[in-house]
């Protein structure tokens, strides 16, 4: 099932949820939306899904117009952060309710729908606890649940928002990496929202960022990562060292000092350099692009992580950069760094 957004527009009052937004989700996609709150992808997910209208655009499935339709009948699967599961019914019970309210003509006989059942309980490993009810399940558990229900009806699309963000860490870790593995099997076209970029990184096949109610950039996780199309993308997946610039002639230059950087085809005047922690190596002093003293050090699993406090017209700028744990750091030690990858964009870009 093929997805077709064009140059939806959703305001509440005077706030722009979506902004003329335009997107192409391929059929058997696992698409992520990521951004912070107030960025419009729950929005656009919930339009997606029939739960809200634009105030104008169009939306299409398979190129039919799916605002002719209504929630109901727009085929979809819906898994909402907090479970929704009904406290009242089994296991077993939540995940056939799907198929038990659908229209006499084309619902199962019992037999069918205690198959259908049982083949995604098993699909999602749970098949174990059919008779439970949700109070005597963990939280991973009833989001797999959640997702089984969802996935009853044979929904044409599946929609996830915010899945795993009421669940802790290791469990969240262990159901991105379930969910990979399920999307590959079931092929589903699959929207997901999330604000945490490594679930996104980590689950899409294609990671959409959002900020403001506009699309910033669309790509793959490597695309996203390593080649961000704007400051916003850079600052907000990955950590990065942010530094204000100035591009002239040729020549970046930090304060008064000129840095041995290439501009990259940036424009000239008041600019920002953006750097990874990571993609920073250590020189000895007067050696590097920039120079600091090691202000603060402390292990970080198989890295480092240290305060460097550079020397600016302003005064102290302090950054904070991964090393190497075998590189042995001293409170005081004053170190030459270069950017071994870095993106220079327009302040205020």
């Amino acid at each position: 099932m093929t997805i077709e957004v064009r140059n939806i527009v959703k305001r509440f009052g005077d706030f722009a949820a979506l902004d003329h937004v335009d997107l192409r989700v391929e059929s058997g996609e696992l698409l992520a939306l990521l951004g912070p709150s107030g960025s419009g992808k729950t929005t656009l997910l919930r339009i997606i899904a029939g739960l809200e209208w634009p105030d104008s655009g169009t939306i299409s499935f398979d190129g039919e117009d799916a605002l002719a339709r209504g929630a109901g009948e727009r085929n979809v699967g819906f898994v909402f952060q907090h479970y929704a599961l009904f406290r009242h019914m089994s296991v077993f019970e939540n995940v056939a309710f799907g198929l038990r309210v659908q229209p006499r003509a084309i619902r199962m006989n019992e037999a069918g729908i205690k198959k259908r059942v049982g083949d995604l309980l098993d699909l999602v490993q749970l098949g174990w606890l059919a008779n439970r009810y949700p109070s005597q399940l963990s939280g991973g558990q009833r989001q797999r649940i959640a997702l089984a229900r969802a996935l009853a009806i044979e929904p044409r699309i599946l929609l996830l928002d915010e899945p795993f963000g009421a669940l802790d860490a290791k469990v969240r870790k262990e159901l991105r990496q379930w969910l990979r593995a399920l999307h590959e099997e079931i092929h589903v076209t699959s929207i997901f929202v999330t604000h945490d970029q490594e679930e996104a990184l980590e689950v899409a096949n294609r990671v959409v960022v959002m900020d403001k109610g506009k699309i910033e950039q669309i790509g793959t996780p490597e695309e996203v990562y390593d080649r961000p199309q704007t400051a916003f993308v850079h600052a907000f997946i990955g950590e990065s060292i942010v530094l204000p610039v100035h591009v002239e002639a040729g020549r970046v230059q930090l304060g008064d000092k000129v840095l041995g950087i290439e501009p990259n085809g940036a424009a000239s005047g008041p600019s920002q350099l953006f750097i990874r922690r990571h993609d920073v190596s250590l020189e000895a002093p007067g050696s590097g692009d920039l120079e600091g003293a090691v202000r603060r050090v402390r292990a970080f699993g198989p890295i480092q992580r240290a305060d460097i406090a550079l020397q600016t017209d302003g005064g102290e700028t302090m950054i904070e950069i991964d090393a190497p744990r075998d590189r042995e750091l001293k409170i005081g030690e004053i170190i030459g760094l270069k950017p071994k990858r870095y993106r220079i964009f327009a302040a205020g870009a």
